[in-house]
């Protein structure tokens, strides 16, 4: 039986970042240091498949410090964890790895910039995600304010509109954030903003690249979690620059292919948790169906890299 053509755009870049790579590599290097179990506090990346991987080398997850024995390393995720979370550990006298993205760390970094010069914090971001549970507990409470759209700006209450400054999570859309800065610019004037905009590298060429593929695409499937904030930020992307069908799936076997019917271009990408083995994965389920020509739409070039400590040690 003859096989429609289709055709698949791939984006590039898609999946991994290198703070994700950075982070996997670390729960790795402990287990091999310290042998298994390694506790983990909170999914070290947003991605099952990558999570019941390290799971199965020993690796244990946990949502809390507290379920962690004194007496066994723990690592703390990707996301970055309030300063509460490593004093409790030192207090406990655990062994502990911190593989918080370095991107994060700059953003964490900032905050106490400036809150030491005496300003307080807007944050822009997803309430409850783990990165904003982390940059938020970074100073005391009432330091921070969280917004998380326009709207959010017009009721925010601040203790002096003349002494603020903001901070954005990583993974947010970045023309969604540009209308909440400028909302907050517009109500607050003197507000001071990151040096360098705390949106990373990974989120923004991920998103260029939907933005380029989206219009000539039936429909798009974004490979990631559905906890993964970056990854949802990229169906939201591929909606609005074009593509009327644009769906997260975890893995191959969640596609609706009932949904596809009729299609000649689909588009794939990847969220920054996501790795290469589940986008062939995806390519594999469409070459079974499809006569499949593969297309790549590459919008920039990483070569991003973060150093992997060679020994792990308790941080002082």
């Amino acid at each position: 039986m003859t096989k429609p053509p289709l055709t698949l755009y791939l984006a590039a870049p898609r999946g991994f970042c290198a703070g994700v790579d950075r982070a996997i590599k670390i729960v790795e290097m402990a287990l091999e240091k310290w042998g298994a179990p390694v506790y983990v506090r909170h999914e070290i990346v947003h991605n099952k498949y990558v999570v019941d991987g390290l799971r199965a080398k020993g690796a244990v997850f946990v949502e809390e410090l507290h379920e962690c024995p004194d007496d066994r390393p723990v690592i703390f995720s990707a996301h970055g964890v309030p300063k509460a979370v490593p004093a409790e550990a030192a207090k406990r006298e655990m062994i502990y790895v911190d593989a918080t993205c370095p991107l994060v760390s700059k953003v964490h970094i900032e905050a106490a910039r400036h809150h030491e010069n005496g300003l307080q914090m807007i944050m822009i971001g997803h309430e409850g995600h783990p990165e904003t549970v982390g940059t938020m507990g970074q100073l005391p409470e009432g330091e921070v304010l969280l917004v998380e759209t326009v709207e959010d700006v017009a009721t925010v209450q601040v203790r002096d509109p003349e002494r603020l400054a903001f901070v954005t999570q990583t993974t947010l859309s970045v023309d969604d954030t540009i209308d909440i800065v400028a909302a907050l610019q517009a109500r607050f004037p003197r507000i001071v903003g990151p040096h360098k905009e705390d949106i990373c590298y990974a989120t923004t060429n991920r998103q260029e690249a939907v933005k380029a593929m989206a219009p000539k695409c039936d429909a798009m499937l974004v490979v990631g979690a559905p906890n993964s904030s970056n990854s949802k930020r990229l169906v939201e992307v591929g909606s609005k620059a074009g593509c009327g069908y644009s769906q997260l799936v975890q893995r191959a076997p969640d596609i609706d292919w009932r949904a596809l019917e009729g299609i000649a271009s689909v588009g794939i990408t990847a969220g920054a948790s996501a790795p290469e083995e589940l986008i062939n994965e995806v390519i594999d389920a469409f070459r079974d169906r499809y006569d499949v020509t593969v297309e790549m739409v590459e919008t920039a070039v990483e070569n991003v890299e973060f150093k992997v400590p060679r020994v792990l040690r308790v941080p002082a």
